[in-house]
C-alpha cells in the first residue's frame, strides 16, 4: 500500500476524474491485474469531515481510494430536496485531492439510467421500517444506485457511515443476497463540536433554532443513561426520548423507534440484547417557503446490562 510520501504528494494535486462506467471499469480491470485493492466510498458529494473519515477509513484499507460523487433522483421523492440539494463540485475535489483520493467518478444521471432502462434492485423488508415507511421508495433508489456502483467501480471494498444506519443494514443485506465480492465496512457517525451528526443538510438549518436541533443527540444521551442506569422497557425509554422532544418546540418527531441493529425488526417489551435507538426529526428549513423542513436523523445501539434478560 501507498506510504506517507505517496499520500503527501496525492494531497498536492486534484483527482482524476472519470465520467463514465466504461473508463472506470477499465481502469478497475488495471487495478486488479496489478494485484492493487481498490476502496470505493460513495457519496452525493456537498463533502465535509464526515465523509472525509470514510476517506481515512477506506485509506487504511486499500491501496486506491475512489470516491463517487452522485446525487441520485431516483432515492429523492416528488416533495423532497432533490433540486435544492448542495452541489459544490469544484470544492469536493479539492476536499478530495488534500484528503489523498486517487479518482472521483462523477457520473450524470443519464450515464446511470441510461434511456431505456427498467431495472431496479430492492431489498424488501429492511426498507419498510424507519425512513422507508415515511420515504417509499427511497431505499429502492439507494439499492440500485449502490448496486451501480459497485458493478462499474469493482471495489474490494465500499466505505459507509453509520449516520444512516438503516442504509449501512440494506448494504450489507444486499452485498449477501446478489453474491457481491465486496467487504463492505461501516465508520462511526462523525459529529460537529456540539455533537450534531454531521450532514450537508444541517447548513438548511434556520439558525434561531439550531439548539434545538441538539434534542437529537440530547435524546440519544438520555436514552443511553437510563439504559446504563438499568432501565430496560422499551415503553419507557421511548417515553424518556419523545419527552426530550416535547422541549424543543421547532422540532417535529417523524420516528423514535428501537430496532434489532442487524434485522431492524422491532425490539421486543424488555431490552436484554444490543438495541438500535433510531431517530428522524424535522426542523424549519431556509429556502423552500415558509413551511419548509429539514429532516435529520440520527441513531445509536444501546447496550442494556447483562443479566437484564432474567427479569419477570
Amino acid at each position: 500500500m501507498r506510504g506517507e510520501a505517496g499520500r503527501s504528494a496525492a494531497a498536492t494535486q486534484l483527482p482524476r476524474t472519470v465520467r463514465t462506467v466504461g473508463e472506470l471499469q477499465a481502469l478497475a480491470d488495471r487495478e486488479h491485474a496489478a494485484q492493487r485493492r481498490i476502496a470505493l466510498v460513495p457519496t452525493m458529494g456537498a463533502l465535509h469531515a464526515g465523509h472525509l473519515a470514510l476517506v481515512r477509513a477506506a485509506r487504511a484499507r486499500a491501496d486506491r481510494v475512489w470516491v463517487s460523487i452522485f446525487v441520485n433522483p431516483m432515492q429523492f421523492g416528488p416533495n423532497e430536496d432533490f433540486s435544492r440539494y448542495p452541489r459544490p463540485f469544484d470544492q469536493d475535489l479539492a476536499l478530495c485531492g488534500a484528503a489523498g483520493v486517487d479518482l472521483v467518478f462523477a457520473p450524470s444521471a443519464e450515464e446511470m439510467y441510461p434511456p431505456g432502462a427498467q431495472t431496479t434492485v430492492e431489498v424488501t423488508e429492511l426498507a419498510k421500517p424507519l425512513c422507508g415507511a415515511s420515504r417509499p421508495g427511497h431505499f429502492r433508489g439507494v439499492a440500485t444506485v449502490v448496486t451501480k456502483l459497485l458493478a462499474a467501480a469493482k471495489p474490494h471494498v465500499a466505505v459507509f457511515g453509520e449516520k444512516d444506519f438503516q442504509q449501512l443494514a440494506l448494504v450489507r443485506r444486499l452485498v449477501q443476497d446478489l453474491l457481491l465480492d465486496v467487504e463492505i465496512v461501516g465508520v462511526e457517525t462523525a459529529r460537529e463540536r456540539d455533537g450534531l451528526a454531521l450532514s450537508s443538510r444541517n447548513a438548511r438549518i434556520v439558525p434561531e433554532v439550531r439548539q434545538d436541533a441538539l434534542s437529537l443527540v440530547r435524546a440519544l444521551d438520555a436514552a443511553e443513561a437510563a439504559v446504563a442506569g438499568g432501565e430496560d422497557s422499551a415503553d419507557e425509554l421511548l417515553r424518556i426520548v419523545r419527552c426530550v422532544f416535547l422541549q424543543a418546540k421547532s422540532a417535529e418527531l417523524d420516528y423514535a423507534e428501537l430496532r434489532d441493529p442487524k434485522t431492524l425488526e422491532v425490539a421486543p417489551p424488555r431490552l436484554c440484547v444490543p438495541t438500535l435507538l433510531a431517530l428522524a426529526v424535522r426542523f424549519p428549513a431556509t429556502g423552500g417557503g415558509p413551511n419548509a423542513r429539514v429532516r435529520l436523523i440520527d441513531n445509536r445501539v444501546l447496550h442494556p446490562k447483562p443479566g437484564l434478560e432474567e427479569r419477570p
